[in-house]
């Protein structure tokens, strides 16, 4: 996870996208890993998610796809619900729904798994090499 954090990082910083977004990206990332390593199964952590992020003009989209056994039937609705204030889990994909532009929520056909995927509209710094046009 944390390596994932700093590609995201680095990338951002180098294309010159502002750092509040890179921060929103960067917690939404981790929070879309922990709960691929809490449930996308296998006690391998390094078969346990892929991480795939690009920018696409103006926005940057990232995808975490797990192994696991994939979300549960009805969890569109659950998502939308909080966490009770005393929880210790159940925040995390609200989060990242707070932090993105557009999410979405889905399981892998066939072989299992989850697949989380988020974009978020870039803001720029001045003079950013990779400013949109």
């Amino acid at each position: 996870m944390p390596l994932a954090r700093r590609l995201l990082l680095g990338a951002m910083e180098t294309a010159g996208v502002d750092p509040d977004i890179s921060f929103d990206l960067c917690v939404a990332l981790s929070e879309a890993c922990a709960n691929a390593v809490e449930h996308g199964g296998g006690g391998d952590c390094s078969e346990a998610y892929r991480v795939t992020a690009y920018l696409d003009g103006e926005k940057c989209r990232i995808e975490v796809a797990d192994a696991g056994t994939g979300f549960p039937a009805g969890t569109r609705r659950a998502q939308a619900r909080a966490a009770h204030a005393d929880a210790e889990h159940g925040r995390g994909l609200c989060l990242i729904r707070e932090l993105a532009d557009h999410v979405h929520f889905a399981n892998k056909p066939g072989r299992g798994g989850a697949v989380v995927s988020f974009d978020k509209i870039l803001k720029w710094r001045e003079g950013a090499p990779l400013m949109a046009v």
